[in-house]
């Protein structure tokens, strides 16, 4: 009845709470008072009431948001006890009117949309636009995506009714409300019903793995002290090379069964049931060996090194001590990638060098070489797993936030270039920068090579300048293929298919492969129906009041509909009739 009346009423401004203003419930008289409060430019917020002997609301007062006074003193507070309100009282027919309204206030009003926009009541955000919003959010799109796909329903960015704070906002409680609910735990019992292994993970695990699912660590070698029970985690790196939980658990037993129990369990919460990783790092397990090649048939199984060089110290005593020529002549074969054969050459020459040919635990891990030396599983990816584990196990900071901040200095902080090359430049813009910094290091190294095409744009050779000062069993002249079919390079060395980044060889040829999994758009992967709003795709621009309207309307129509069974099937045979009519 208010609005009706606005054609009518003498005051200046549009929307006026005149004495008297009848309303049909408080909301009504809340939005009412909150139109007129935009026109002004302040907010409005409820504030005293008055209870009836039947224990009912029977007055109401809705005053500006500067009203009351602040609770301390030095702070940052809005409230500066500011007089103007509007009181409510109940009306015999159950309704509301305005008994008394204060215009006057004591602070500076606001004058611009922009400021206006950033009082609490002004930041409201329709239902629609919150489911939708809720959607985009369990899709993990971002917030900047968010904005803009809602932009797009609007016309433009520029035309959202709210900001991107309250946008803010609203995501941080939608993903509490998830966060609430989304941890998901199974556990196996006995014959007694005693548990056996609890297994669990989170909403968030369940999104990185999608992005950064590709290679897992898993390791049991911690215990519990309460029960002493094996603590195993499965740990992956993301695209700042940062450990990231996937999941967790507690087994009583490390049997064969167990587990088959725990990596089927954990494929199915995780939801990669048809999505198993490309590599998984273990320790020396033999029963978690046998469960692997069952439950992952189709992922590579290796030992993590860290294990292998943690194993090193316990066996090896003042041998492997920090200054000692053996450590670091073990290291340099160790972590060096090469080829089978400049492997084992190296490593005879090491245990000669040492008079180490009968070491019982040098013996046992070459004999294992296979399971964990790089040079036998070059072309299989496996990114240094073994520095995340390692970091694993002081856990003294919030992983979230420490990735946080890497995702800020990506985004802001700038670059040292070591050669400034356009390729340089061009990385510095791709990479993360935890992976610049390794691009940087490889192309250091790159100088160190020169290079002869064999054949046009199909294969080069590239020939390290300074071998006469590598060791002899070091390997100094590398071919590069060119595969033009796939657009990458492919070198004998199988650095970047190991690593997942190109090798110093394949930097010395006019071109390079960037693998997405270490880029600043890593988690830019959405579902099929959202991929036009992916960075490497073409935005949709929606710069018409007709692509608005029918967007708001379509939403409010999918609403309805999806009331009951009867409201859906209508609105399918309508909207198939006019797609239909529409087609050209």
């Amino acid at each position: 009845m208010p609005v009706r009346c606005l054609s009518r009423h003498r005051y200046q401004f549009v929307v006026y709470p005149g004495i008297g203003t009848k309303f049909a419930s408080l909301d009504d008289a809340y939005n009412f008072y909150n139109l007129y409060s935009w026109e002004i430019g302040f907010g409005v917020r409820y504030a005293k009431c008055r209870l009836n002997v039947h224990r009912q609301k029977c007055m109401q007062e809705i005053a500006c948001g500067c009203a009351g006074k602040p609770v301390k003193e030095n702070t940052k507070t809005i409230r500066c006890g500011c007089p103007a309100l509007i009181r409510l009282l109940r009306s015999e027919d159950r309704g509301w009117y305005i008994c008394e309204h204060r215009e006057s206030h004591n602070h500076p009003l606001s004058n611009t949309c922009g400021e206006k926009m950033h009082w609490q009541s002004h930041r409201h955000i329709d239902q629609y636009t919150k489911e939708l919003v809720k959607q985009l959010q369990e899709n993990n799109v971002s917030l900047g995506k968010v904005y803009s796909i809602i932009g797009s329903f609007f016309g433009s960015s520029d035309q959202i009714p709210f900001t991107k704070r309250s946008l803010r906002t609203l995501c941080g409680k939608i993903s509490q409300e998830q966060s609430d609910n989304d941890a998901m735990k199974t556990m196996d019992v006995d014959d007694d019903s005693m548990m056996k292994t609890l297994m669990w993970t989170s909403g968030r695990s369940m999104d990185q793995y999608i992005c950064f699912g590709d290679i897992l660590t898993f390791d049991t070698t911690y215990r519990t002290n309460l029960y002493d029970m094996p603590f195993g985690l499965f740990v992956g790196v993301n695209n700042h090379f940062q450990s990231i939980i996937m999941g967790g658990m507690l087994m009583r037993d490390e049997k064969v069964e167990s587990f088959k129990w725990v990596f089927a369990e954990f494929m199915r919460l995780i939801g990669g049931k048809d999505r198993h990783p490309k590599t998984i790092l273990t320790d020396q397990v033999r029963s978690m060996e046998l469960a692997i090649a069952e439950i992952l048939p189709n992922t590579k199984h290796r030992w993590c090194k860290w294990h292998v060089l943690k194993k090193a110290k316990e066996s090896l005593g003042a041998l492997y001590g920090k200054r000692s020529e053996f450590r670091s002549d073990f290291h340099r074969v160790v972590d060096m990638m090469c080829s089978e054969e400049e492997f084992e050459t190296s490593w005879a020459e090491m245990v000669a060098k040492h008079g180490l040919q009968k070491q019982p635990y040098l013996t046992q891990i070459y004999e294992g070489r296979a399971k964990w030396a790089k040079p036998y599983f070059r072309d299989v990816f496996c990114c240094p797993m073994h520095l995340f584990v390692k970091q694993y196990e002081k856990l003294q900071f919030d992983r979230a936030s420490e990735e946080s901040y890497q995702e800020k200095r990506t985004s802001l902080s700038g670059v040292v270039l070591r050669a400034n090359l356009p390729i340089e430049r061009h990385a510095s813009k791709v990479y993360t920068r935890a992976m610049f910094d390794q691009f940087g290091l490889a192309l250091f190294d790159s100088g160190n090579y020169m290079l002869e095409e064999l054949e046009q744009r199909r294969l080069y050779v590239v020939r390290h300048m300074h071998h006469e000062v590598r060791d002899r069993w070091c390997k100094s002249v590398y071919s590069v293929q060119v595969d033009l079919r796939n657009e990458r390079l492919n070198c004998e060395c199988c650095f970047s298919q190991h690593a997942g980044m190109p090798c110093c060889h394949q930097l010395k040829v006019p071109a390079y492969l960037v693998m997405k999994r270490w880029t600043r758009d890593a988690r830019d992967m959405l579902p099929p129906h959202l991929k036009m709003y992916q960075r490497d795709q073409a935005r949709p621009r929606a710069v018409t009041y007709r692509h608005s309207n029918l967007s708001l309307t379509a939403l409010e129509i999918v609403k309805m509909a999806d009331s009951n069974v009867d409201a859906y099937e209508l609105a399918m045979s309508e909207m198939v009739k006019v797609r239909a009519k529409l087609e050209p």
